[in-house]
């Protein structure tokens, strides 16, 4: 398990200026099959000198300059990172010059110039400096670089840059050519002194220089090599102006160029062997290799996609397990009650739903269809409540796949009711040729019923609710309807001059909306003897009515009835009675006889000598401590004293006690 060094590992070859220096591995352990990612990271030593462009460096500085101009330097590059790389520059003893150092946005240090004292050509011609840069090892490396200061004389203006800092971006992979930024400096001197000549400056790096090209003349700042967004994303490049006089003025300024990435790295696969060869007896599951993707490409052109297929896996799934609809009765054929919903997550013909009626029942296919694509239920004809209250229905959502897969949904249509139905009178018979006419005798009290109206409604509910009420009669003090169970009752007591004849016509309403009504007529007859009324209606009916001693019959049948339930009971009276008589005769005469007071003959004598039972002996012998003894429970056998036995049941208390005492006597066993 040890990971050792295989060759020399220099990390400015691996990594560059990057850090820190990372090396990725996978490690892959077997038996359980694991695998683990790791990295190594190399750090950095002080094993690189500062090095600059140059030995020596020439400035041109007019005599005429300033105190506080600045004059940039040439930079020293260093491979190491971290505190080993390049960290400051110093400037050998002068009376004129100090030097200024400045850190990069990559954290790279740059050395400046700064005249701190003017300069006098007549008194010194020429300056000789040494710039040295210093890294931060322990201990420190270091370069030089000889710096020779020739003093001229003064030139009027120098150029000026028309902003200090331009800002670019760039793609990378741009093509070489492709313009990246326009600088412009200008100077207010006439003739070679006013023609300014644009140039990178002394800090820009050789590798910057390599990139990029800048036009003398134009100041265009183009493209010239290849730009890497994985290599370097920011560059910073430092330019002068300079005019053509004798003594040329100097201006500088700094272009920053972004680059930005592209998805110019295919993803990198790199696929690790665990068996090989494979055994022809692997297990399912045995791991054969392992794939690990990379992308050198930043941010989303840096992900991976992998596709994967779809495969019929998911059955639709609908918004409800059941749905419950209500339809009013008497609707207009061809209306949508349902809109179905389902969803399948699967993809393409594997997530295309249909649905379509499971035609378990052959009228739902006369009733109802589905749209097969968008799963609304429509209904196909008027429902009718009093016909059908509910429809059940089962609707099926399938999807597209192979083999396809499906879900069933309950559906359960409810025909709710409507105001449709008038009530239909069952009695008395409306528009019957032989009208009924109830009796009522003279004297009758009020509240008496005699009749009643009966009503029936197809409807439900508040709409087959009935309420009856008096719209005419005869005479309209005598009669009055109940208005919710049609009896109609005496209003007062009739007297033997009302008349012989009433006609009362009631009118039924429901409480629907809107409320349907209608009418019932009843006949009713004041008159003492029921032979009158028949008359008159045999009188009334018509001869071939088969049905005109129906009445008649029934009268008789119920009178017929009733005498025999009552010759009935009579009977079973007579028969108790008697019954009761027998018993109590029998129990008189025991008292006589059998049950008189001991004497010499005693009752155990009576047992050992067979004339009592055993059962009664043993009957008598267990209830001396109780009054609720087993001899008034239990039954005895059968024998010529049964019967008497069976008296002590209704016997006197003190014929029950002397029973008692008489057994508590009993002599033992042994004796």
């Amino acid at each position: 398990g040890a990971l050792l060094v295989s060759e020399r590992i220099d990390r400015e070859e691996l990594c560059g200026a990057l850090s820190p220096c990372s090396l990725s591995f996978e490690l892959l352990l077997e038996r359980p099959l694991e695998v683990y990612s790791g990295a190594v990271e190399v750090q950095d030593i002080n094993d690189n000198d500062p090095v600059f462009p140059s030995s020596q460096a020439r400035l041109e500085i007019s005599e005429s300059v300033a105190a506080g101009a600045r004059f940039p330097l040439e930079s020293a590059q260093d491979p190491d990172v971290g505190i080993n790389s390049l960290q400051t520059y110093q400037l050998s003893a002068n009376p004129h010059f100090v030097l200024d150092v400045h850190t990069r946005g990559d954290g790279s240090k740059y050395a400046e110039l700064v005249l701190e004292k003017e300069l006098d050509r007549e008194e010194q011609r020429e300056l000789h400096l040494v710039l040295t840069a210093l890294d931060g090892g322990s201990p420190p490396r270091s370069a030089h670089v000889q710096i020779h200061i020739d003093v001229v004389d003064s030139n009027d203006n120098a150029p000026v840059f028309n902003q200090s800092t331009y800002k670019a971006s760039v793609r990378e992979n741009t093509p070489s050519g492709t313009l990246v930024a326009r600088i412009s400096a200008y100077d207010l001197d006439d003739g070679p002194n006013g023609d300014i000549v644009y140039s990178f400056s002394s800090h820009t790096p050789a590798k910057v220089r390599e990139l990029f090209a800048l036009d003398s003349a134009t100041g265009e700042l183009r493209v010239k090599g290849q730009l890497d967004y994985e290599e370097t994303k920011l560059y910073e490049v430092y330019l002068q102006a300079k005019d053509k006089g004798a003594v040329p003025g100097v201006a500088h300024c700094k272009a920053l160029v972004e680059v930005m990435d592209v998805n110019d790295n295919a993803p990198e696969v790199t696929v690790t062997s665990v068996y090989s060869p494979v055994p022809e007896d692997a297990a399912p599951g045995t791991v054969v290799a392992l794939l690990s993707v990379t992308d050198l490409d930043s941010r989303d052109n840096g992900l991976i996609l992998v596709r994967v297929s779809d495969v019929n896996d998911n059955a639709p799934k609908t918004s409800q397990d059941s749905y419950d609809v209500y339809v009013l009765e008497n609707n207009v054929p061809g209306i949508p009650i349902l809109n179905m919903s389902a969803t399948d997550p699967d993809l393409g013909r594997n997530g295309h739903l249909s649905f379509s009626l499971l035609q378990g029942d052959t009228t739902v296919g006369h009733l109802f269809s589905i749209n097969r694509d968008s799963g609304t239920l429509y209904l196909l004809t008027s429902l009718d409540h009093e016909d059908q209250v509910e429809f059940s229905i089962m609707v099926q959502v399938q999807d597209g796949g192979s083999p396809p897969l499906a879900t069933n949904v309950s559906v359960s249509v409810f025909v709710t009711d409507l105001n449709d139905n008038a009530p239909t009178v069952l009695y008395p018979l409306p528009n019957s040729t032989s009208p009924y006419t109830d009796v009522v005798a003279p004297g009758t009290p009020a509240g008496h019923m005699v009749t009643k109206v009966v009503a029936v409604d197809a409807d439900v509910g508040y709409n087959a609710w009935i309420s009856y009420t008096l719209l005419q009669a005869t005479d309209p003090t005598l009669f009055s309807v109940g208005l919710h169970s049609g009896e109609i009752f005496t209003a007062r007591q009739l007297q033997e001059d009302e008349a012989p004849q009433h006609t009362l016509v009631i009118l039924l309403k429901d409480h629907g909306e809107p409320v349907l009504s209608a009418s019932a007529t009843v006949f009713i007859s004041v008159t003492e003897r029921v032979k009158e009324v028949l008359t008159d209606l045999t009188d009334v009916a018509p001869a071939h009515d088969p049905r005109k001693h129906v009445t008649f019959y029934l009268i008789l049948a119920v009178i017929l009835v009733s005498a025999a339930f009552f010759i009935t009971i009579v009977s079973v009276g007579i028969f108790k009675c008697y019954k009761w008589r027998q018993s109590k005769e029998l129990f008189n005469s025991s008292r006589s006889t059998l049950y008189r007071t001991p004497g010499p003959f005693h009752h155990v004598d009576a047992v050992r000598g067979g004339f009592t039972p055993p059962s009664f002996y043993h009957q008598v012998y267990l209830t001396t401590d109780s009054r609720q003894s087993d001899l008034c429970k239990k039954p005895f056998t059968s024998s010529p004293l049964g019967s008497r036995q069976n008296t002590i049941r209704n016997g006197e208390p003190g014929l029950y006690h002397q029973i008692v005492g008489t057994a508590s006597r009993l002599p033992t066993p042994a004796e």
